[in-house]
């Protein structure tokens, strides 16, 4: 369990100061994760509804600040190139993403063309009823969405990878609200992008384990004291170049014989 808290973490990480430089992004973000809270509750009494309100606002805020907000260049941040961040990316990357929502169009238009999605559904019999299979539509998109990255990230890598990407999916709304509910104060002041880049990334990669730890030094503990000496003590007290105090004198004395030959 505490591997997999771990691994969640990091992935969260990764996506924040990997993908997420623009105040403009990041306060999308804020109303995309906000949309999505409403929609998780609304799941509960009409889905499809849900799944309108997170595909038609949530989802479109959010992929709208990655593919026209967040810079695309070379990321001077993290040193890295946006080839490279793209390779790297768990989840939806920009061409992975652009797959998804072509789908994601697809839905509508194909309900249009054949309400019965030839022969599988039974075919609305009014506007609303085509809204409400639109949203049915969408919902079964986005699960699928889910389960085909999982089943992608198992074969690439293991399962609790795929596992810990869907958590992390599934609970972004919630740390995203926490992450950016600042960037529309920060956009105001004119703050285009982050100034202090990924201050809370950084803080959270040092709390993170290295993967390359080093051998333990063969020489064994030394206990901590905080102790100042005393004349440098008697040095802060003064603020002088002189101390308050002489605690004591030492004399040396060189003791010179000379040896007679008897």
């Amino acid at each position: 369990m505490q591997s997999f808290l771990q691994a969640l973490k990091e992935q969260r990480w990764d996506d924040h100061r990997y993908y997420h430089h623009s105040r403009i992004n990041q306060s999308l973000h804020l109303v995309s994760a906000i949309s999505f809270v409403v929609a998780y509750g609304l799941l509960f009494v009409d889905p499809a509804m849900a799944a309108i309100l997170a595909w038609g606002v949530s989802m479109t805020t959010r992929q709208a600040g990655h593919f026209f907000f967040e810079p695309r260049g070379y990321d001077e941040v993290n040193q890295v190139t946006d080839a490279y961040k793209e390779e790297v990316k768990v989840g939806y990357n920009i061409q992975r993403k652009i797959v998804l929502m072509g789908a994601w169009v697809a839905v509508p238009v194909l309900l249009w063309l054949s309400p019965s999605v030839f022969g599988l559904i039974a075919p609305a019999e009014s506007f609303n009823g085509y809204v409400h299979d639109v949203g049915i539509g969408w919902l079964a998109l986005g699960v699928a969405g889910l389960f085909v990255r999982v089943l992608q990230l198992w074969v690439k890598a293991d399962l609790m990878t795929g596992l810990v990407w869907m958590t992390k999916i599934l609970t972004d709304p919630f740390h995203d609200i926490k992450l950016y509910h600042r960037a529309p104060m920060h956009l105001l002041r004119g703050e285009l992008v982050e100034t202090k880049p990924h201050a809370r990334a950084i803080s959270l990669a040092q709390s993170l384990p290295q993967h390359f730890p080093q051998d333990p030094s063969p020489d064994q503990p030394v206990a901590r004291r905080s102790a100042i000496p005393p004349s440098v003590g008697l040095h802060l007290v003064s603020r002088r170049h002189e101390t308050l105090q002489h605690g004591g004198e030492v004399l040396v004395a060189v003791v010179e014989a000379e040896d007679d030959a008897s």
